[in-house]
């Protein structure tokens, strides 16, 4: 039976997928659980149709996180820490911090979008970390961690 998976199905497919399935596999489990729906003509061009609007949609968002992505490439950040004579720096910088500093320069980001290169930084100096603006657009952003 030819299906049209509705949300991802380990080792069957992910969604939009129109994939063939045994009759009872499809009938008894994925269409009753809302996980597929029959591949019918009508639901196969509203597939069509589903998947044309959003890679339009899809390709709005990458171009705007482009335009942010050159933007925010630029900007210089730096976030004070207190610290001991020898450099380290009591507590940590992590990514709220930086996500706080980058927003103060004008920008949205939230502190889930950035990865540090280390879950915390405990020592004053450049580091660089990745912000995913889309999943398709990930940027090195370099920062500096100064002593207050």
């Amino acid at each position: 039976m030819e299906i049209i998976l509705k949300q991802d199905v380990e080792r069957l497919g992910s969604a939009d997928d129109i994939v063939n399935v045994k009759d009872g596999y499809a009938s008894n489990f994925l269409i009753p659980t809302k996980k597929a729906i029959v591949a019918t003509s009508t639901a196969k061009k509203v597939l069509a149709e589903n998947i044309k609007q959003r890679a339009h949609k899809e390709a709005k968002l990458i171009a705007e996180a482009n335009k942010i992505a050159e933007q925010i490439v630029n900007k210089k950040v730096k976030i004070g820490a207190k610290t001991s004579t020898s450099g380290k720096i009591f507590g940590s910088v992590n990514t709220i911090q930086l996500a706080e500093a980058i927003n103060k320069k004008g920008f949205t980001i939230d502190r889930k979008q950035i990865s540090l290169p280390t879950d915390s930084i405990k020592e004053i100096g450049k580091y660089t970390a990745k912000i995913k603006l889309h999943k398709s657009v990930v940027i090195d952003f370099e920062f500096d961690v100064v002593a207050e």
